[in-house]
């Protein structure tokens, strides 16, 4: 299946924060395909200037309730929070 919505989250994180930042992503990148409803994809992306996780769902509604599930707020949210220099940008965008 496809993506037809991807969810990005991208995040300032310091370079010497990087690792604990990709271990976060590693670790829930399996339980996130496997558990939340309508995922399809979760890639990293890193650029000297950011880190950007973006996820595939299969709708808006389903990127929607990802960011409200207990995975999101109580393990993902919680492991990257002290990584950042700043707020994260969260988009939601549909392909055509």
């Amino acid at each position: 299946m496809e993506a037809k919505v991807f969810l990005e989250i991208t995040m300032i994180i310091n370079s010497v924060n990087r690792p604990a930042a990709a271990k976060v992503y590693n670790d829930y990148r399996e339980p996130f395909l496997k558990e939340i409803k309508g995922a399809i994809s979760k890639e990293l992306l890193i650029r000297d200037e950011d880190v950007q996780v973006l996820h595939g769902f299969d709708s808006i509604e389903n990127a929607k309730s990802y960011l409200k599930s207990d995975m999101f707020k109580n393990d993902v949210f919680i492991g990257l929070q002290p990584l950042w220099t700043t707020d994260p940008d969260v988009r939601i965008y549909t392909a055509v």
